[in-house]
């Protein structure tokens, strides 16, 4: 299991999948996230006071941290694979995607996890922080319309990969 799925179900108040997935990717292993301070996490982006404080108050658990130290003996995978480190960029700089319709080479979700490993979020609905919407085949008229609106660019499959 991937380590922001463990992360995620350390069960960190305030720590969904996408926290997890942020918290995994800052901190590469359970080890460095464990001795961060809450002004280090807030530098993180997304991660503000509640959340930081949460993650503070889990680890100085002695209780949480006896759970952890099971999860290591088990085996859990408790930091970033080596191909999960190699594979990921900063070339998107935080720029928001919203992915919409139907691809040809890539699924959805493959192409949400390609916008992340490359340092983009991913939107679920347009707004005036999107940056680009990545439009396949059957995509809904009104994401188009609203895009169009707001002067956000359209961009195909193929126009994102040349883009990493």
């Amino acid at each position: 299991m991937p380590f922001e799925r463990v992360l995620f179900a350390l069960g960190i108040r305030y720590v969904g999948e996408t926290v997890a997935k942020k918290l995994a990717k800052a901190y590469k292993s359970i080890d460095a996230l464990m001795v961060a301070t809450k002004e280090e996490l807030i530098s993180v982006d997304e991660i503000g006071d509640r959340i930081a404080e949460s993650v503070v108050d889990f680890f100085q658990n002695p209780k949480n941290l006896d759970a952890i130290r099971r999860l290591r003996q088990k085996g859990v995978q408790l930091e970033l694979s080596a191909e999960k480190l190699e594979n990921q960029t900063e070339i998107l700089g935080g720029v928001t995607f919203v992915v919409s319709g139907v691809f040809e080479t890539l699924s959805r979700d493959e192409l949400k996890k390609l916008i992340e490993d490359n340092g983009g979020k991913v939107g679920s609905s347009i707004s005036s922080k999107t940056g680009y919407l990545v439009a396949g085949d059957k995509m809904g008229p009104s994401k188009r319309t609203k895009a169009e609106s707001l002067g956000i660019p359209i961009i195909t499959e193929q126009e994102f990969l040349a883009m990493i």
